[in-house]
């Protein structure tokens, strides 16, 4: 991304390329023409994708909460099929059944629009990793190995949404001087948030029939989530898992052309919005720049 010239320079710790220092990236002649090309790439999707850049925060943090809203939404419509299972499955009584999905729905409804106003993040973003565990819990899902790994990817999608947040609530004590421990926080938690988002494909890899389309799909998207968690030009991988991805969910994940009356319908119905709301901690990521900072920051520090 261009932001114009600038006198600002990043400290060492705070660079996205970790391999920059290293004397074999350097002189590489390798990594110099795949660092041109991927340096041309950027320039190109940064111009393709300069009309719709000052949404990709809103419609990130949108996607990310997706599938609490549709979750919260599912549940009111399928109040007494919910209680039912609680009931029968899991040996809940129906009190302490409806408790369990009142307090889901209540929860999911008021942190989302928390999220989606920018407001109270601690609180927003720490109640719906509650939720996360608590319906695990609720369910009987905790140890299933997919459904773990799919909301290791959320919950990273979550992180990505806390970093963000952190830059609005910077204190301005000293104009003109960022504060380094507060940028540190946030490069923390973006870190843990790529390492994480990097479960869906492993959970992708390891469920489901060896065909020669999973064999692609899973060698580019690994490929990618390893460029994504070691900050090897982040922002160029996640703009290729966003297209993968979203690409992936609508072939995978097309739970509208099941009949509404086979159980097969919610599952996939589940995965595709929870994909959905990976797509959105990957888009906050590309509108994040050198160091960890989002484009609004980077435009105040300059």
């Amino acid at each position: 991304m261009s932001y114009g010239s600038s006198s600002f320079v990043p400290p060492s710790h705070m660079s996205s390329d970790p391999f920059r220092g290293s004397s074999l990236y350097n002189s590489s002649p390798f990594m110099e023409r795949l660092k041109e090309y991927s340096s041309k790439a950027e320039d190109i999707m940064d111009s393709v994708s300069q009309p719709i850049r000052p949404y990709i925060p809103v419609l990130g943090r949108f996607l990310i909460v997706v599938t609490f809203l549709e979750d919260a939404l599912r549940i009111m419509t399928q109040w007494g099929d919910q209680s039912m299972y609680l009931n029968k499955y899991r040996s809940m009584p129906y009190f302490i059944a409806h408790t369990f999905l009142f307090i889901n729905v209540v929860t999911m409804l008021i942190a989302s629009t928390f999220v989606l106003l920018r407001r109270f993040p601690e609180i927003s973003i720490g109640s719906l990793l509650f939720v996360i565990v608590f319906q695990g819990i609720g369910y009987g899902l905790i140890t299933d190995f997919n459904f773990f790994l799919r909301n290791l990817s959320v919950i990273g999608g979550l992180l990505m949404v806390f970093s963000d947040s952190l830059a609005n609530q910077r204190k301005n004590l000293f104009a003109g001087l960022p504060s380094i421990s507060e940028t540190d926080k946030r490069i923390y938690f973006q870190l843990a948030g790529r390492v994480l988002l990097i479960f869906l494909f492993l959970g992708f890899v390891l469920q489901g029939e060896w065909n020669f389309f999973r064999v692609a799909v899973s060698v580019l998207g690994l490929g990618a989530c390893i460029m994504v968690a070691v900050g090897f030009k982040a922002r160029w991988s996640a703009m290729f898992l966003v297209l993968l991805l979203s690409i992936l969910n609508i072939v995978v994940n097309n739970f509208w052309t099941v009949h509404s009356a086979l159980p097969q319908r919610d599952f996939l119905r589940y995965d595709f919005f929870q994909t959905l709301s990976i797509v959105g901690g990957l888009l906050l990521l590309v509108n994040m720049g050198p160091g960890g900072l989002s484009m609004d920051e980077r435009k105040k520090v300059t």
